[in-house]
């Protein structure tokens, strides 16, 4: 099964890049969106949505999207678990622990789907109006103009205003994440209400356009009144929430036990065709657990109804219970069309024992993928090589063409290895036992090069007699085959003679220091990407590089930052195809995490009173948008007593 889901995938995954080739290269479109304008500036583009290239799959009278079902019932409920605790409902303040879903009550000018999927989900790096009707900008994307609908509302009944969305962007400024903050103060100088429904905003001379539109039309929308009334501020831990204008509002909230939403009876874009056949739940829940036993548990008992599983050792052994076997549980593998979030053991580079190439060499050969996914999550996944995977932006070989090219006229800023030699891929290591001699020769070579010798206690030093000490941060809540995969890997480092140790804290602690960095390693993540966007710069660039949140290695790369302002400055879809293989390429070569594995695949387990599209769009599994409940299959669980 799932060989053909992953053939399935492959194509979805080709799609979309495969259609960039196709399509025309040029800015200048002479017709886009809703048509173009003559003006004191040149060609001003109307539309009901943006593209950088302007090729829009939905013309502005598209009914719905076309993976949605028109005519999903609205109702039921939807419950999901998550591991931790939380202390705050406010998720965009460093201080606290903010509760799962959080964003869900918020939207904004350019739409997303519920809990933060792209929407629409079946095509990439294509928004629609949402609180705007329409857009207008230049070609030279100086500046964007949005339109507002004049019928949008807060939950509290309030219209959302052009007031609000300006209010919201200065707040961010103000009061948002540093890394966030500093890096759009420099692109956009300057918002200007001109009416209560329109709102202007002006982007900075020479530089990049891209992602621009994007990032402003993506500010979520705050009440400004009831900030102003309240006296709360952004950076602030609290369980109090400001009004949204989105489909879902918090219906009640106890602290590390559960989270409902419930949706807007009066939502003011219900009839709109960016929300037909989605946000069907009458009511979403998210219920608390300390551990991945007991939310297991709690799942085979009713206590909440659908899994997105990511435990091998579970999907493989476990789902073998009564439920399952009399078809009131569905067990079902659906295909992710998406590049594999890049996940791995992440090191941490503002640690001076690590920024020694050769000790982070040394340090990724004690981990056995092989073995790790035969003895412990029973050969269901694929070692991850590439920050774009399974795509045809993922870096083969040696740079030819066009990606060469790049490198080559991005000067000595280029490792010049780089160019002559094949892209890094993963180590391999024998599947039969986890310690793999081969593997710990090399790494013993290189940590004797880097000059942490053995002592006579078998304990790695360098020439001051310090020892080589590393520690690995954890969160004691995770699940216990995550946990025995960094056990394992952790063995294996102190037989090459480093003093490793495996710091397990909880949940709260654990956020409070993967805030500060207080961690050698960590497992960790980073964004995939298939197009180019200012995103790129905050988590991966240099500038932020030694607070970002998104960046967790704290890498600085001038050759990376090199490559991502060159995919910034292309012109045409094959030079930033080329530019965002060069990425990957250089990524690759940093080498400041050691990839661990993907699947292609999503592993679902709900109880039988959900339904979702045949059709599954390729950048989204959408059980919070687009699924819907089926009262009368609910019937037949509870008659049966599957359920409560």
């Amino acid at each position: 099964m799932i060989s053909s889901v992953h053939a399935r995938v492959q194509k979805n995954r080709l799609r979309k890049v495969q259609l960039w080739s196709a399509l025309a290269v040029s800015v200048c479109i002479a017709v886009w969106g809703d048509g173009l304008q003559a003006g004191e500036e040149g060609e001003i583009i109307k539309s009901h949505g943006y593209s950088f290239y302007g090729d829009l799959t939905y013309p502005a009278d598209y009914p719905h999207f076309d993976y949605v079902n028109p005519d999903a019932p609205k109702g039921g409920e939807i419950s999901i678990a998550t591991l931790g605790t939380f202390d705050s409902m406010n998720p965009y303040s460093r201080k606290g622990r903010g509760g799962a879903l959080s964003t869900v009550m918020y939207e904004s000018l350019l739409g997303e789907g519920v809990g933060r999927e792209p929407a629409p989900a079946d095509v990439y790096s294509e928004s629609y109006c949402l609180l705007c009707e329409s857009l207008e900008y230049p070609e030279s994307k100086d500046w964007v103009i949005f339109h507002m609908r004049p019928e949008a509302r807060f939950s509290n009944g309030d219209p959302v205003t052009a007031h609000d969305i300006a209010f919201s962007h200065n707040l961010l400024l103000e009061q948002g994440l540093k890394s966030y903050a500093d890096y759009v103060r420099k692109q956009i100088p300057k918002v200007e209400v001109i009416d209560d429904h329109t709102i202007k905003f002006y982007f900075t001379k020479g530089i990049s356009r891209r992602s621009l539109i994007e990032q402003v039309g993506g500010v979520p929308a705050w009440s400004k009144k009831w900030y102003e009334e309240t006296g709360a501020r952004l950076d602030e831990s609290r369980l109090e929430v400001s009004p949204g204008s989105g489909p879902y509002m918090i219906s009640d909230v106890d602290v590390n036990r559960r989270i409902v939403y419930k949706r807007n009876p009066d939502y003011w874009g219900n009839d709109l065709p960016f929300n037909v056949g989605r946000n069907n739940f009458d009511s979403i829940r998210v219920e608390y657990f300390g551990d991945e036993n007991s939310a297991f548990e709690a799942f085979k008992s009713g206590e909440y109804t659908f899994r997105n599983e990511g435990n091998s050792k579970q999907w493989a052994t476990a789902y073998d219970f009564p439920k399952v076997a009399e078809g009131f549980v569905v067990k079902e593998e659906i295909e992710d069309g998406s590049p594999p979030t890049p996940s791995g053991i992440v090191f941490n580079l503002g640690r001076e024992v690590l920024q020694d190439k050769r000790v982070r060499e040394a340090v990724s050969l004690a981990f056995n993928f092989e073995w790790i996914n035969e003895s412990l999550q029973y050969g269901l996944f694929k070692q991850r090589a590439s920050f774009t995977q399974d795509t045809p932006l993922m870096a083969t070989g040696v740079p030819e063409g066009t990606e060469l090219a790049l490198l080559q006229r991005l000067g000595d800023v280029i490792a010049p290895d780089m160019l002559t030699e094949e892209v890094r891929m993963p180590h391999t290591s024998g599947a039969a036992r986890l310690f793999d001699r081969r593997n710990a020769r090399k790494a013993m070579k290189l940590l004797d090069e880097a000059g942490w010798l053995v002592g006579s206690d078998g304990k790695r030093r360098n020439a001051n007699g310090a020892p080589l000490r590393l520690t690995f941060l954890h969160d004691s809540s995770g699940s216990a085959t995550l946990s025995a995969v960094i056990e394992n890997f952790m063995s294996n480092l102190e037989s090459f003679g480093i003093e490793a140790v495996l710091e397990k804290v909880d949940s709260s602690q654990y956020t409070a220091r993967e805030r500060d960095r207080d961690y050698d390693l960590v497992y960790d993540q980073y964004a995939a990407f298939l197009g180019t966007g200012t995103g790129l710069s905050q988590r991966y660039g240099s500038e932020a590089a030694s607070f970002s949140l998104f960046n967790p290695a704290g890498l600085a790369s001038p050759m990376v930052d090199a490559i991502i302002e060159a995919s910034l400055r292309a012109e045409t879809r094959e030079e930033e195809q080329a530019a965002m293989t060069a990425l990957d390429r250089a990524l690759r070569h940093e080498f400041f995490m050691i990839p661990t594995w993907y699947n292609d695949v999503y592993w679902t387990a709900y109880y039988d009173q959900y339904d979702h599209p045949e059709d599954q769009p390729a950048y989204a599994l959408g059980y919070l948008d687009f699924w819907w409940y089926d009262a009368e299959k609910a019937e037949k669980l509870r008659a049966a007593g599957a359920l409560r």
